[in-house]
């Protein structure tokens, strides 16, 4: 077996339920006893397991997901206690203990939280508990949701330091292109980059019974290979597939990154997975390279436009000339300040603001490159 000593397993709600739509507690059964046999052979395992809201549906006899905001956190207060209950017994039968933590974005925001919650989930693991993590989503609001686990799930492995992110999913990996509607689709086995290319490929949303696309997995898996962690994407419901990645085994879509390539530290990982962006600035085609090819700091006369509205010290997306988000970033001057400075040198800048008002849009040491 390959040396994995942590893993983190997220299981969408697509893989959770059964055709009907209720929680699929054979599966469930399935799945834990793999979690078993992983933790037997020396694997601390994490569970980030959607499907609380697919849960309550069938507990408050919804048919179909409901459209408003208030029905659907109700279908999750009252799909959580069935779920992690599900969990929790089937692990009991094991003699492992089952710990749940529900985490919003709002929790992770400030660096505080952020260190309390791996705080959290590493005295979990130190016990020899598999924690079941989801988002809590019957408190959390649009702008503070993470909108789909597969992010949550990179943030979970971003926070406790995980050998290998594994992402159950309803499908194999991905394709070169939609194999429902091209049976010429061939799987993508390793992916070393996640380009423009490989992001049409990706889709669009999930089943009606989850959040997340092809698109949401990969927009993980790039958090992932920033942060150096092996990512990989493949169907959950694939009898022992856990063992089998674990192992090695050449299973659905690998991302890991070139050897040697450098990986980013936890602060800039908090700064692109939890902090909520609140604008975007786009970058000329230097600017662009610079930052992906050299490793520099963004500088105002690279930046050619910037939306929304930002303090200094916010957290905004980063697009490259092509339109393409390729980092996230703590701006060094407001969205005012910024549609001021913008295009001009930093001795330009000095010259009329003074000197303490010419510095990088974003500082390297800010900004998380995807």
């Amino acid at each position: 077996m390959v040396d994995v000593r942590l893993m983190v397993v997220k299981v969408g709600s697509s893989t959770l339920v059964d055709g009907a739509g209720a929680l699929d507690r054979d599966f469930i059964r399935s799945l834990c006893d793999q979690v078993a046999e992983l933790v037997a052979r020396g694997t601390r395992v994490v569970v980030v397991s959607s499907g609380a809201a697919a849960a309550g549906r069938d507990v408050l006899g919804f048919q179909e997901r409901p459209s408003d905001l208030a029905t659907l956190q109700a279908c999750a207060s009252a799909g959580q206690a069935r779920l992690t209950e599900a969990y929790a017994e089937v692990l009991r039968e094991r003699s492992i203990p089952c710990g749940q933590v529900l985490l919003t974005r709002r929790d992770v925001m400030d660096r505080d939280g952020f260190l309390n919650a791996r705080t959290t989930l590493t005295r979990l693991l130190e016990l020899g508990a598999v924690p079941v993590v989801n988002e809590n989503d019957t408190v959390s609001t649009a702008e503070f949701a993470f909108g789909d686990n597969d992010m949550l799930g990179a943030l979970v492995a971003a926070l406790v330091g995980a050998d290998l992110y594994v992402i159950c999913s309803d499908v194999d990996g991905l394709y070169t292109a939609n194999p429902q509607e091209h049976p010429d689709a061939t799987l993508i086995e390793r992916v070393e980059e996640v380009d423009h290319r490989l992001s049409e490929m990706a889709g669009g949303a999930g089943t009606s019974f989850g959040t997340g696309g092809m698109s949401s997995k990969l927009r993980a898996a790039r958090a992932m290979l920033a942060a150096g962690i092996p990512t990989v994407i493949c169907r959950g419901r694939r009898p022992n597939v856990l063992a089998e990645v674990a192992g090695g085994a050449h299973v659905g879509t690998r991302f890991e990154a070139r050897a040697g390539a450098p990986h980013e530290g936890g602060r800039k990982l908090w700064i692109g997975l939890a902090e909520v962006p609140r604008g975007t600035i786009g970058l000329d085609a230097g600017a662009t390279r610079a930052v992906l090819e050299r490793g520099a700091s963004i500088l105002p006369v690279g930046v050619v436009s910037t939306s929304g509205t930002y303090a200094a010290g916010d957290v905004v997306n980063v697009t490259s000339d092509t339109g393409d988000v390729i980092g996230r970033g703590v701006a060094r001057y407001s969205s005012e300040d910024m549609a001021r400075v913008r295009g001009v040198r930093l001795d330009v800048i000095s010259r009329f603001l003074g000197e303490g008002s010419a510095q990088p849009a974003v500082h390297r040491d800010d900004l998380l490159v995807f």
